[in-house]
C-alpha cells in the first residue's frame, strides 16, 4: 500500500484561504445564536433565553455543520496544490545474504550464539520470500566466498545456510563486494582489482581489457538507493580485519545504487570469547554498520536477543519492498475527497434533517 511522506504545497500562498475556516466558524456561531434566541421568542439581551430554548444534543445540532466544514477545509487545502513523496511498492528480484562466519560469531551474548541467531534470521527471510525472488548466499571469514549464486530454489538455499563453517578472520568488505558483483553482472565492476589493488597496477604492456588496466568501477555513478530490484543484507557483528575496508566497499555499492541493509548481532558491551588459549572481548561495532546502511540508503537493525528475530524480519521485509520514492501531486486526491465529503454530508442533511447545513 502506498505511503505518503514530506507533503508540501506547490502554491503555498493559497494556504491563506484557510483563514476562511475560523471566519466561517465565527459566522456559524453567531447565526446559530440568533436562531436560538428567535426560537425562544425572547430579546437578544435576555439572560433566560438559553434556558427557554429546547434542549438538543450537541452533535445533532452541530454535527452536520462540522462535517461540511471538514469537507470545505479539504477543498481549500487542494487549492495549494499539495505534493508528496509517495513510497510505492517495488518488485524485488534478487537479494544477496552476506553472512559473517568469523570466529567472533561464536559469542553467546545473543542466545544461543550470534551465528545461530544470524542463521535463524536468514532462514526466516529465505522461507518467507515470494517465489519470484531469487536469493544468494555469501560467507565472510578470512576470505569471502560465494556459497550459492542467486536462485529461487529454497531447499538449495537452506542447505547452503546449514553448512557454513566458522573460521578465523573477518573479510566483511570482500563479502560485500562479492555480493554486489552477483547483483550487477556485466556492469564493469572490477572485483579482482578492488580485492587486490597492489596486484593490479596499470601496466601498458598488458592488453587494455586486462583487469589491471580497467578502472575498478564505472565512471558513471548512480544515485545511492536508486536500484530497487536488488539489495544486499549483511548479517554480522561488524568487526572486519581482512581485505578491503567495509566502508569503502559500501561506497562502491552506493555508486551502483544498491542498498545494503545491515543486521548487527551481539551487544555493544560484548563478551569474552576464548579461542586457542587466548581470551578477547568481542563487541558489536554498531557505528560501522550504521554508516554502511546510511551510505547506501539502507537501514540498520540490531539483534540483541532471540526475541528480536521476528521483529527484524518484519521490519526488513517492509523496508525492502516499500522503497520506490516518487514525488506526486496529490491535489486531485484532496479535491475528490473534499467533494465526496461534502456530497455525503449534504445527502445526510437532506435525509435526516431536511436541510444541507
Amino acid at each position: 500500500m502506498p505511503m505518503l511522506h514530506s507533503i508540501e504545497p506547490i502554491w503555498p500562498f493559497m494556504l491563506w484561504g484557510l483563514a476562511l475556516v475560523p471566519l466561517l466558524v465565527l459566522g456559524y456561531v453567531r447565526l446559530n445564536r440568533r436562531a436560538h434566541l428567535a426560537r425562544a421568542g425572547m430579546p437578544r439581551w435576555s439572560a433566560s433565553a438559553e434556558a427557554a430554548a429546547p434542549r438538543v444534543g450537541f452533535w445533532r445540532r452541530h454535527g452536520l455543520a462540522l462535517w461540511m466544514l471538514v469537507g470545505l477545509t479539504l477543498l481549500l487545502l487542494a487549492l495549494a496544490r499539495p505534493r508528496a513523496i509517495v513510497l510505492l511498492p517495488s518488485r524485488m528480484d534478487t537479494v544477496m545474504l552476506a553472512i559473517d562466519t568469523s570466529g567472533s560469531m561464536r559469542a553467546n551474548d545473543v542466545s544461543p550464539s550470534r551465528f545461530e541467531a544470524a542463521q535463524a534470521v536468514a532462514r526466516q527471510f529465505i522461507e518467507r520470500q515470494p517465489p519470484f525472488v531469487k536469493l544468494g548466499v555469501v560467507s565472510m571469514s578470512g576470505t569471502a566466498a560465494l556459497v550459492q549464486s542467486p536462485t529461487d530454489d529454497r531447499e538449495v538455499l537452506l542447505r547452503a545456510l546449514e553448512h557454513l563453517p566458522l573460521q578465523t578472520g573477518s573479510a566483511l568488505g570482500s563479502g560485500l563486494l562479492i555480493s554486489l558483483a552477483q547483483l550487477v553482472p556485466g556492469s564493469g565492476l572490477n572485483v579482482e582489482k578492488l580485492l587486490n589493488p597492489e596486484s593490479y597496477q596499470p601496466n601498458p604492456n598488458l592488453p587494455r581489457e586486462h583487469p589491471a588496466n580497467r578502472p575498478a568501477t564505472p565512471r558513471t555513478k548512480l544515485t545511492p538507493g536508486s536500484q530497487t530490484s536488488a539489495v544486499i543484507v549483511l548479517l554480522t557483528d561488524g568487526e572486519s580485519n581482512v581485505g578491503p575496508e567495509l566502508l569503502d566497499m559500501a561506497q562502491v555499492s552506493a555508486d551502483f545504487g544498491v542498498r545494503v541493509f545491515t543486521i548487527g548481532f551481539g551487544t555493544p558491551k560484548g563478551t569474552i570469547l576464548k579461542s586457542e588459549g587466548v581470551q578477547a572481548r568481542v563487541k558489536l561495532d554498531e557505528a560501522q554498520l550504521k554508516l554502511v546502511a546510511e551510505k547506501t540508503r539502507g537501514e540498520y537493525f540490531q539483534a540483541a536477543s532471540a526475541a528480536d528475530i521476528d521483529r527484524i524480519y518484519e521490519a526488513l521485509s517492509l523496508r525492502i519492498v516499500l522503497q520506490r520514492h516518487q514525488q506526486t501531486e496529490v491535489t486531485a486526491v484532496l479535491l475528490a475527497l473534499g467533494l465526496a465529503w461534502l456530497l455525503a454530508g449534504g445527502a445526510w442533511g437532506l435525509v435526516r434533517q431536511g436541510r444541507l447545513v
